[in-house]
């Protein structure tokens, strides 16, 4: 198998204070920022629902997620909507608050170094990685999934 086969491409997603690395495979589209509807009384990471291509997708911020302050979209958010794995996700959809552009990396198997836990990392925060200079989160979507899912069980439905 050639260097080019274990290549994998991935979004390095801007948060507040980290990046997230994703697999390009998990991302249906990158979207510019558009307000949520009010998020009525979900817990205080759940932004509100966004409309995407005729569908209704949850918004969340990940750094809410990790038990850090919600912050406001910055002037260059975006959101990136991935694939729901759950079938709880009515729409098969959710999104990720990005607070910058995305990029779009190739990453190989000698790029990409795991990086020992100084500390435990929040839920659902995977590990974190070496990758070039930085060392980006890589989430665990499917606990976001299904936080999310728990989450909005509180929330009443139109």
């Amino acid at each position: 198998m050639s260097e080019r086969d274990e290549e994998l491409y991935c979004l390095l997603v801007p948060l507040a204070d980290q990046r997230l690395v994703i697999p390009r495979s998990c991302v249906a589209e990158v979207i510019g920022y558009v307000t949520p509807s009010d998020p009525a009384d979900g817990p205080p990471w759940y932004l509100g629902i966004v409309n995407w291509n005729g569908r209704y997708v949850p918004l969340v911020s990940f750094e809410g997620c990790c038990g850090n302050k919600v912050l406001p979209a910055s002037s260059r958010a975006r959101i990136v909507i991935l694939h729901a794995v759950s079938p709880q996700v009515e729409s098969g959809y959710f999104a990720i608050l990005a607070q910058g552009y995305p990029q779009l990396v190739r990453v190989s198997r000698k790029a990409l170094q795991a990086v020992p836990a100084a500390a435990e990392l929040p839920a659902p925060v995977l590990c974190q990685v070496r990758l070039l200079d930085e060392t980006p989160a890589v989430p665990d979507l499917a606990a976001v999934e299904a936080m999310l899912v728990e989450g909005l069980k509180a929330v009443p439905q139109d």
